[in-house]
């Protein structure tokens, strides 16, 4: 099972980090992204729950809904199909918390590579490279969004 937990504080203020967090057909603006699409529209807002986007990072693609949507402080979201190799997705969370001009950013993702023998070392691996795109993201928001 693989269980990224990626914390920090941004100096950027909480509506700009939850815009640029939750503007999902611009995701690949962000290091590590080379796809980022919205397919289906969120219920009441355009990036809000109900919200289907697909993501590419490398060679692989992530369907992800968005399960929750609290402006501008929490997203949720779950992977509903990967590609090329099959991903069960229990827990995509984003929380926010203001800090007067500053964002506290809580990033949590857990789930399973569903690949027979060698499943638990692609979760590792899983482990250290998506904390480092989470990281990446979220630097590259206090940099420039």
């Amino acid at each position: 099972m693989f269980q990224i937990k990626v914390e920090c504080v941004l100096n950027k203020n909480i509506e700009t980090v939850f815009n640029a967090i939750t503007d999902h057909g611009n995701y690949k603006q962000f290091p590590g992204i080379n796809k980022s699409k919205l397919i289906v529209e969120g219920k009441n807002e355009k990036n809000g729950e109900g919200a289907l986007r697909i993501i590419g990072a490398g060679l692989f693609e992530f369907t992800e809904r968005i399960t929750c949507f609290e402006r501008a402080n929490k997203m949720h979201y779950h992977i509903e199909a990967t590609s090329p190799i099959s991903i069960r997705h229990d827990k995509g969370e984003i929380t926010l918390v203001e800090m007067g001009e500053k964002t506290r950013v809580l990033w949590l993702s857990e789930g399973h590579m569903k690949v027979p023998i060698i499943g638990g070392a692609l979760d590792k691996l899983v482990e250290f490279q998506v904390s480092r795109v989470f990281r990446a993201i979220l630097n590259h928001i206090e940099q420039g969004s």
